[in-house]
């Protein structure tokens, strides 16, 4: 539904939208300046942005404060304190990357551009392939196919095939792309027709 909403803004007033955070923070507040009633929905879209960053961090949280309360033996509510307080103290490099340490660069940028390449290209792919692997290879069959609400027949099995084979060596070739090791290899129009196959296959 985001996507939906805001996509045509992009659009409409000729942003890039492969523009990352700069396309929230920067360009989208000035499309909605020139918006009639832009402010209204600019406001409306960042409360609602806000929620979503939100309630994405109690559930990306949950997992740590778990971890605490059960091997930490301290009550809930110390245990988030101490887990929110960590990654506030982490992700201060981040929100400094657009002012203070702006010019600060290595690797991949400032500290946001390392984080969200760390994240997006690296840690994303990877755990998508390992949870790939461990639904495939080392959870039973009669647990995975329990958690799908289907049988052990043939659209389960299609299902195996595809965890198994496709999805790991899927998110393979997308992780070497993120790499750019196909750029060594193949031009730009080769790598993104390679690419829109593997997602019309995927699809």
């Amino acid at each position: 539904l985001a996507g939906l909403a805001i996509f045509p803004v992009v659009f409409a007033w000729g942003i890039d939208p492969a523009e990352g955070a700069g396309l929230v923070f920067h360009s989208l507040p000035i499309a909605f300046g020139e918006m009639p009633g832009g402010y209204l929905f600019g406001t409306l879209f960042f409360l609602l942005l806000v929620v979503a960053a939100w309630t994405s961090s109690i559930s990306l949280m949950e997992p740590a404060v778990a971890w605490v309360v059960e091997n930490r033996g301290i009550s809930r509510a110390a245990a988030a304190l101490a887990v929110g307080g960590i990654i506030w103290v982490l992700g201060i490099g981040t929100v400094l990357s657009f002012n203070l340490w702006s010019e600060i660069t290595f690797l991949a940028g400032t500290v946001f551009d390392n984080v969200e390449t760390l994240a997006d290209n690296i840690l994303l792919p990877l755990g998508g392939m390992l949870i790939a692997i461990f639904a495939g290879w080392v959870m039973s069959r009669a647990s995975s196919a329990e958690e799908l609400n289907m049988g052990v027949g043939t659209a389960y099995k299609l299902w195996l095939f595809f965890i198994r084979f496709v999805a790991p060596l899927a998110v393979i070739i997308a992780f070497l792309h993120a790499l750019g090791v196909f750029d060594r290899f193949l031009g730009e129009e080769e790598v993104e027709v390679a690419m829109m196959l593997l997602a019309g296959r995927e699809a």
